[in-house]
């Protein structure tokens, strides 16, 4: 009896223990909450005004409301589009667009009243170019990072000791200054851990 006492007393311990360990890690913030999906906002949430001159709302009004969904996407579509062309069949330009290979009539009108023809058609290519000149300003900030030196020039150059000496040579024995092979120095780019222990 003492011994079924016993047990039934140390596993009641342990299983408080065990619960005990998962409260303090609800109440630490350590266990997932997967966000409530049905905790939809009907409302926009209410915000402080940017002055403090506005007036009061009145008890009992309305609220204003920015307008239903369908309204704010169709404001969206069409802001900057002349009021005249409205839902008729004109399109928003005054002119047909250029037919489109595949698509319907249909599909040609809202892409005109979209704006969506009028689209610069070599806009990838100053993207791109954007893009390029960040990567290159970003590369040689991080190479003067990791190196502490300004990159090496590759290619020749002439070797002025040596251009020097063949010049005054050309000369005392009556020859044009162009003759000769010039001499050169090339610089060849060097290995990756080339010269550290130098």
């Amino acid at each position: 009896m003492k011994i079924r006492f016993a047990t039934l007393v140390f596993a009641g311990a342990v299983a408080a223990t065990a619960g005990a360990c998962s409260n303090s890690q609800e109440m630490l913030g350590l266990g997932k909450r997967s966000p409530d999906e049905f905790a939809v906002y009907s409302r926009a949430p209410l915000s402080m005004p940017p002055g403090y001159g506005l007036r009061p709302p009145e008890p009992g009004s309305d609220r204003p409301s920015p307008g239903s969904p369908g309204d704010q996407a169709r404001q969206a579509m069409l802001s900057g589009r002349s009021a005249s062309s409205g839902y008729g069949g004109a399109y928003a330009g005054g002119s047909a667009p250029t037919p489109l290979p595949g698509a319907s009539t249909g599909t040609e009108t809202m892409l005109a009243r979209t704006g969506a023809l009028d689209a610069d058609p070599g806009i990838r290519a100053v993207v791109n170019a954007e893009t390029s000149i960040l990567a290159e300003e970003d590369q040689s900030f991080t190479e003067r990072l990791m190196f502490w030196s300004k990159p090496t020039a590759y290619g020749s150059v002439v070797d002025p000791l040596e251009e020097k000496q063949r010049i005054s040579e050309n000369q005392a024995l009556g020859k044009s200054v162009t003759a000769g092979t010039t001499p050169v120095i090339e610089r060849k780019r060097r290995a990756l851990l080339e010269g550290i222990f130098d």
